[in-house]
């Protein structure tokens, strides 16, 4: 069935099909398939890895951040609690999800007032966030958070 829209495609792009010389069908390509074929992939390749406002700066010192707080940072002293760390005492008593959401709003709240501007404030923040993220089931919940050794490694 042929209405005013196919006319009018056909007038401006050309006709979807036409016959050779033989006397036999041939399809021709739609420009318009083209152009949006080429419009998702270039939408799907950008969105894998399209950054505008330092994302993956800030990914990356949040990744070195969050690291570098597994190293010691408030941990037991002997080497059996080598890796427990404040949160993982609040989790045993399930009060890691107040105790992040508690830190989220103490380090929110004093980006500017304390040491200024500090990086290193909302790098908690977001620490936090994610640590909630977890603690609240939104990722599931792992047999053994990872980055801990087992209760059988040893330690140096």
């Amino acid at each position: 069935m042929t209405n005013s829209w196919s006319l009018l495609y056909d007038e401006l792009y050309g006709e979807d099909e036409m016959v050779d010389d033989d006397g036999n069908i041939v399809f021709i390509q739609d420009p318009l398939d083209d152009m949006i074929n080429n419009e998702v992939k270039t939408t799907e390749n950008m969105a894998a890895h399209y950054f505008k406002y330092h994302e993956e700066e800030i990914l990356n010192d949040i990744e070195s951040y969050v690291s570098d707080t597994y190293r010691g940072h408030y941990t037991g002293d002997t080497h059996e609690y080598r890796n427990v760390q404040t949160i993982d005492l609040m989790a045993a008593r399930s009060l890691a999800s107040g105790f992040c959401q508690s830190n989220i709003l103490k380090y929110g709240s004093r980006y500017g007032s304390k040491d200024g501007r500090n990086k290193k404030d909302l790098l908690k923040v977001i620490h936090y966030a994610m640590l909630l993220l977890h603690f609240d089931d939104h990722y599931g919940n792992p047999s053994m958070p990872s980055g801990q050794l087992s209760v059988d490694a040893q330690m140096p």
